[in-house]
């Protein structure tokens, strides 16, 4: 198994990596392309849709970020459309993660199906847009991310259940406890601020996030970082919780040793639209 994640993970890097650098956006979003795709077609299986239904749940999916890429959205970004997604994001996640494991079948399947696919395309177009403000910028999201679930789990392999005597989501995901998510947000905030004060030191010409809420605060990177920490552990439960209902331990097996596409990019789900929106509300 370790075998195969690595493998897994050393191809995906030398697809993406020279594609996330590449002078222009367009290679890098061809590829998430096919990833956002692979995890329509997955979210239709987790709907409990056959083989056939769902190549058609990821088609759409991948038809609707191809008609925003036509009509040049990746190059508009909107304070409005990101501010509006972000609500949506906290309401909807907080309601899905108190409603639990058992709550998710009561949500009709024509809600379920079509929420999960705009969920994905406006990942993709949050995600699209931040690689136009920069690869610094796409980055500083992606790593917090990363952080924040590294953080989180050698926080919680050290001090799970020391300070508090319930999980976070036992149902859901009984391994997460609170102090793992403490540790998440507390590598965030520090990555942060090392991350602001790099962008000073090499005169950064495409902000990063952190950078964007220095602008307005040392304050508003501290708040800014703790969110976003806590808003990728939302995508992640909900991901854990959809699965669970489905009787799924994986979205899929498309990428072998890591699951599916679904398993690697829950967190991003929510964290890419809240960067945007995050990002547009510091220009104000």
């Amino acid at each position: 198994m370790l075998k195969q994640r690595v493998i897994t993970a050393i191809v995906l890097l030398a697809i993406l990596l020279p594609a996330l650098f590449w002078k222009t956006p367009e290679p890098f979003l061809v590829i998430t392309l096919v990833l956002i795709a692979a995890g329509g077609w997955e979210w239709g299986r987790l709907s409990g849709l056959g083989q056939s239904a769902s190549l058609v749940v990821g088609a759409v999916t991948l038809g609707l970020c191809l008609a925003a890429w036509a009509t040049g959205a990746p190059e508009r970004p909107s304070a409005v459309l990101w501010t509006v997604v972000g609500v949506l994001w906290v309401v909807a996640g907080a309601a899905l993660v108190r409603g639990g494991v058992d709550g998710w079948p009561r949500v009709p399947q024509v809600v379920r199906i079509v929420g999960g696919v705009v969920a994905l395309a406006l990942a993709w177009l949050a995600m699209a847009q931040a690689r136009v403000l920069g690869v610094n910028f796409l980055l500083s999201v992606l790593v917090l991310v990363w952080v924040a679930d590294i953080f989180a789990y050698f926080a919680g392999r050290a001090f799970g259940g020391k300070f508090t005597k319930g999980r976070l989501a036992p149902v859901i995901s009984p391994k997460k406890s609170w102090e793992g998510v403490w540790g998440g947000m507390a590598g965030v905030v520090v990555l942060a601020i090392a991350w602001v004060m790099a962008d000073q030191s090499l005169q950064a010409q495409a902000p990063s996030l952190y950078s964007r809420l220095a602008q307005v605060g040392w304050w508003a990177v501290v708040l800014g970082a703790v969110f976003m920490a806590a808003m990728s552990v939302v995508g992640d439960l909900a991901e854990s919780l959809v699965k669970r209902s489905a009787g799924f331990k994986d979205s899929s097996q498309l990428l072998p040793g890591h699951g599916g596409v679904l398993d690697r990019v829950d967190a991003l789900l929510p964290t890419l639209p809240l960067a945007m929106m995050l990002a547009s509300l510091a220009q104000r």
